[in-house]
């Protein structure tokens, strides 16, 4: 008998979030096949533990691996474990950061966003030294660190070479390099790397993992490198519990992201959402008042379209406008999305604008 009356419609899809999407069958059952007696709370129980084993072997020995409820959260823990009080924070203007954490990075975590503006989400050395002065000036922030999101929030990816450049840089002045990865198993998939490749061995000191975006029903870990060289990890376990991302049922955090991670299902749900992006950018590329905005390296296409005819669309499949001053609009897809999917949004479009025509 079931216990809760379905109240939505699920053959209802959408190009909005990859948050939209529902929980993977096999984490599903991951969660299902924690359950059961008793482990131990806050992180003390047998998933948790065995979580640092998985995490070791995608990152590198010696890494630590810290689970949070959210992706906000995994920022600003990040980011406040290294950074004083005055310390400031290098970042892209268009970093989630900064434009959808609702200052949290700033009011919670204490810290200052100094912001670069960018044509494709990426920052580059050069871009990063607009921001990155005014040491031991004591009426300036200090840039301790930079953040940069992979993929970005433009749905571009950096290069191994480009986050080795940046780690790089930003070593040379005394600035650790935080990397949010909201959508990090995405860009593994575009690269067709590792994920340690653009990571740990690129010097990357602190990573916000996201799983939410690729199939879990909640959870984000935020991983510290070479945690002997700062002290995120030793002040993480204090400030988790301060700023409430202390799961005391955190077995089902971290069975979650092993089933996730101990096998390749996070590749293959990232691979499915890129190609569903690739698929839909392809159907929607030649078609008269659409122009592509950003290349599609992962899960999003940006796309210019007319204001009417997006609106008239959204009647059918819901998304969001990125830059309602020039009609710019972003479509996501997910583990789940399909070619049907793909196809029925591509024709629907197409539709409208003869119909606008």
């Amino acid at each position: 008998m079931d216990c809760v009356n379905r109240l939505h419609d699920v053959t209802q899809r959408g190009f909005a979030s990859d948050n939209y999407a529902g929980v993977h069958p096999e984490v599903l059952a991951a969660i299902g096949e924690a359950n059961g007696g008793h482990q131990v709370a806050y992180g003390e129980d047998l998933y948790t533990e065995h979580l640092q084993t998985v995490m070791a072997g995608h990152f590198g020995p010696g890494v630590q691996a810290f689970p949070v409820f959210n992706g906000t959260g995994a920022n600003v823990l990040s980011l406040q474990s290294v950074l004083p009080r005055w310390g400031a924070v290098v970042c892209a203007e268009t970093a989630h950061i900064n434009t959808d954490e609702n200052a949290a990075p700033e009011r919670v975590g204490g810290l200052k966003l100094l912001t670069v503006p960018t044509t494709d989400g990426k920052l580059t050395p050069d871009l990063i030294d607009r921001q990155a002065w005014g040491w031991g000036d004591e009426h300036r922030a200090q840039p301790l660190a930079v953040s940069i999101t992979q993929t970005t929030e433009l749905g571009t990816a950096y290069t191994v070479a480009e986050i080795s450049a940046i780690a790089e840089h930003a070593h040379s002045k005394g600035m650790l390099l935080h990397v949010d990865g909201a959508r990090i198993a995405n860009a593994a998939a575009s690269l067709d790397v590792p994920l340690a490749a653009f990571t740990s061995d690129a010097g990357v000191d602190l990573l916000s993992f996201g799983g939410t975006k690729n199939g879990l029903m909640y959870g984000e870990v935020v991983v510290v490198m070479r945690p002997q060289e700062h002290a995120a990890a030793a002040a993480l376990p204090f400030l988790r519990k301060m700023n409430m991302q202390l799961a005391s049922k955190m077995r089902f955090v971290s069975a979650q992201l092993i089933a996730l991670l101990e096998g390749d299902l996070w590749l293959r749900s990232a691979q499915h959402a890129n190609a569903m992006a690739a698929r839909l950018a392809t159907a929607v590329r030649g078609l008269d008042g659409v122009q592509i905005t950003q290349a599609t390296q992962a899960n999003a296409v940006f796309a210019i379209l007319d204001p009417v005819v997006a609106n008239q669309l959204r009647e059918a499949f819901r998304f969001y406008d990125w830059n309602p001053a020039t009609g710019e609009v972003r479509w996501m897809c997910a583990f789940d999305t399909t070619e049907a999917d793909v196809d029925a949004f591509a024709g629907e479009l197409q539709r409208l604008l003869k119909q606008a025509a």
